[in-house]
C-alpha cells in the first residue's frame, strides 16, 4: 500500500467547483471527465475527482455521494496564517481553528457545496 491515490467529492455545479478550487486552492484541471466531473491535481501523486451528483449512477462502476462531505488537506506549520489570511481575502467563513494534542492545527472551512474542508498542519495525526 502507498497512500490514498484519489478521492472523490458530489456537486451540483461541476464548473463552479473547478472554479473554486483552482481559484482558492491553487488546484489544476488534469481531466475533464466529460460532463461527469473533473480530475485535478491536489498535490504530488493526488487527485481530487469532482463528480456531479448523480452522473456516475449508469457507469460500469457505479458510484455517488450526498450531503457535506469532509476532506483535509496537509500543509506546512508556516503556511498555516498566510492560508488563513488568504482565505479571509476570498470572504470564505472560517468556520473553526483547533489546535490538536500533538500541537498540529486545523482551518476548517467550506467549499461551494457545502463539503467541510480542512487544512491540517503536521502533528495532526500520529502519522502526520
Amino acid at each position: 500500500m502507498d497512500g490514498i491515490l484519489e478521492s472523490s467529492l458530489y456537486v451540483e455545479d461541476v464548473e463552479r467547483s473547478v472554479h473554486f478550487y483552482e481559484s482558492v486552492m491553487g488546484f489544476r484541471v488534469m481531466t475533464d471527465l466529460g460532463g461527469r466531473g473533473t480530475a485535478m491535481e491536489a498535490g504530488p501523486r493526488q487527485v481530487l475527482l469532482l463528480f456531479r451528483k448523480r452522473a456516475s449512477i449508469a457507469i460500469e462502476t457505479p458510484h455517488d455521494g450526498d450531503g457535506e462531505l469532509h476532506v483535509a488537506f496537509a500543509i506546512a506549520a508556516e503556511d498555516l496564517q498566510p492560508w488563513e489570511t488568504w482565505l479571509r481575502e476570498q470572504n470564505i467563513e472560517i468556520e473553526d481553528k483547533k489546535t490538536w494534542s500533538r500541537s498540529g492545527q486545523s482551518l476548517y472551512f467550506r467549499d461551494p457545496d457545502r463539503h467541510l474542508l480542512e487544512l491540517a498542519t503536521p502533528g495532526v495525526w500520529p502519522n502526520y
